[in-house]
């Protein structure tokens, strides 16, 4: 299915802030609005470039020091081919950046008291289950936000895939394997953090996406952040998903992600996350006024998880709630990313000593463009100069992420045995099948192949076309229509096929059903 279910590693590090190195200490010298201002100017001057030289077809970014928005602009355009300027206002798909945000509506909630940061999900949500009853038992709100609850990465974003609602795909994690011993391992999990969103919203009696509004966009006055993508479609001022392709930024695919809004559904603007930006950076203090009290918000900035080595780098980095936080050569960051490999990217980081932050939302994939911005702009604020070309670093980590994944799909299914065993008549493969995971599959004949519906009432049809034998391929990737998954049956002496795996449902050994009719 879609790669951003194989986004997991790309998040453990692409998507982290990128800028905490080893070689060198933070500066001594404080940072002066002056060199602020000094950088800023820099600053625009390669966004400007970079847009100019396609590196992105938009960007917007907002940076905050001392309390004070001191830069917010908006660079090259909301879609390719169309003359829209993206602006402050140009509201985007910010992707992964919703896990900080989501975190600090939690934290409001436990600041105001209707939660703890280690309140048991089995008394807030008392049907949530994950496979072995232990971890049900003892999961807390902090062990979803911090990604060591033994959910693989990917548990759940293939159900998404498919078109099933947040509720069903909650419900079916219980039957997801863990991937490491509760609370040993971190395992990067949008469904995981979204179920610890949803518990926690659950004192209240009303829905995460308005809880969010209640709790931060608008005491924010983030008047154009929504965690409902009808929002996101209801502005004018909106960018566009792009993607690479035959070497040009396209306007391809669109991307619905409201079955996991804490985790990845947030909209907003540069502009409103400079807000969000201030009250961090004030310890939950907005305009004079304490929001969120600071112990609540400091709890998601403490290093819980380990996540090794930066690949660019090469700084020691950690999780905390829904945070990256790493210690490198500007000193402390928090910070996080956000991509959609079907066009998105965005970034914030912050230096919560030097009360300094910014905020990069692209309208692209593959691009490291935010991640070089941002330690670019780094590198000018501490160091008065540009340590070495971070955009080019960062972009061989994206624009090489998936090569290597689709190359060795499209390899191993290059060509048929010569000759290849021939099908059986469709009849043999056709029917219904179904396991408790993903539900009902039913294939039928079509033409000289077979056709493919999964997902609720059949909402996903994929033809499959034969490859050798009992094996067939599917094209599910509407971002990568070239690259191959196999679909393979297992028939019995009778002639009829008793199972079918779907290998691109199969992340988490979940994707072989078994027929129950025809």
């Amino acid at each position: 299915m879609r790669l951003n279910r194989n986004l997991c590693q790309l998040r453990i590090w692409a998507v982290a802030a990128g800028l905490a190195l080893w070689s060198h200490v933070a500066a001594a010298d404080p940072i002066t609005p002056e060199r602020v201002t000094a950088a800023l100017s820099k600053l625009e001057t390669l966004a400007q470039d970079v847009v100019a030289n396609g590196g992105v077809p938009g960007l917007a970014i907002a940076v905050v020091h001392n309390d004070e928005v001191v830069f917010l602009k908006g660079f090259g355009h909301r879609e390719v081919g169309k003359s829209e300027a993206v602006d402050a206002d140009t509201v985007f798909q910010i992707a992964s950046l919703s896990k900080p945000v989501s975190a600090t509506v939690v934290a409001a909630l436990v600041s105001d008291g209707a939660v703890s940061w280690d309140s048991k999900v089995a008394d807030l949500d008392p049907a949530f289950r994950l496979a072995d009853p232990y971890p049900t038992s003892e999961l807390t709100i902090r062990d979803l936000f911090s990604h060591r609850s033994g959910l693989p990465g990917t548990a759940g974003d293939d159900l998404e895939d498919i078109g099933y609602d947040r509720a069903t795909i909650l419900h079916r994690l219980r039957f997801v394997p863990p991937s490491s011993s509760f609370r040993a391992g971190y395992s990067y999990s949008n469904f995981g953090l979204t179920e610890g969103a949803v518990a926690a919203a659950r004192p209240t009696g009303k829905p995460w996406e308005e809880v969010a509004e209640e709790k931060l966009y608008r005491p924010l006055g983030m008047a154009s952040t929504s965690s409902r993508h009808a929002d996101f479609l209801k502005h004018a001022d909106r960018a566009a998903l792009h993607v690479r392709v035959d070497d040009a930024w396209a306007a391809k695919v669109k991307r619905d992600p409201d079955a996991q809004a804490p985790a990845g559904g947030v909209n907003s603007t540069a502009r409103d996350l400079a807000q969000w930006v201030r009250l961090l950076l004030g310890d939950g203090v907005y305009a004079g006024k304490t929001l969120i009290a600071a112990d609540a918000l400091a709890q998601t900035h403490v290093p819980l998880m380990t996540r090794g080595k930066n690949p660019v780098t090469g700084g020691e980095s950690f999780y905390g709630l829904g945070w990256n936080i790493e210690f490198g050569r500007h000193g402390l960051s928090w910070g996080h990313a956000g991509a959609f490999s079907v066009g998105a990217r965005t970034l914030v980081t912050i230096f919560p000593k030097e009360k300094l932050g910014i905020v990069i939302l692209a309208n692209a994939f593959p691009t490291g463009v935010p991640e070089g911005l941002s330690d670019s702009f780094a590198d000018l604020v501490f160091d008065g100069k540009v340590e070495k070309d971070w955009i080019e670093a960062w972009n061989g980590i994206y624009v090489g992420l998936f090569g290597p994944t689709v190359e060795a799909a499209k390899a191993a299914y290059a060509r048929p045995p010569s000759p290849p065993t021939p099908p059986r008549p469709a009849g043999a493969y056709a029917g219904r099948y179904a396991n408790d995971f993903i539900g009902d599959a039913v294939v039928s004949g079509a033409g000289d192949g077979l056709l493919l519906k999964v997902g609720p009432a059949g909402a996903r049809s994929y033809s499959l076309t034969h490859f050798d034998g009992d094996l067939f391929l599917a094209y599910p990737d509407a971002e990568t229509p070239d690259r191959p998954a196999g679909v393979s049956f297992v028939v019995g002496p009778d002639g009829e096929a008793s199972t079918i795996t779907i290998g691109f449902l199969d992340d988490n050994h979940l994707g072989t059903l078994q027929r129950v009719g025809d």
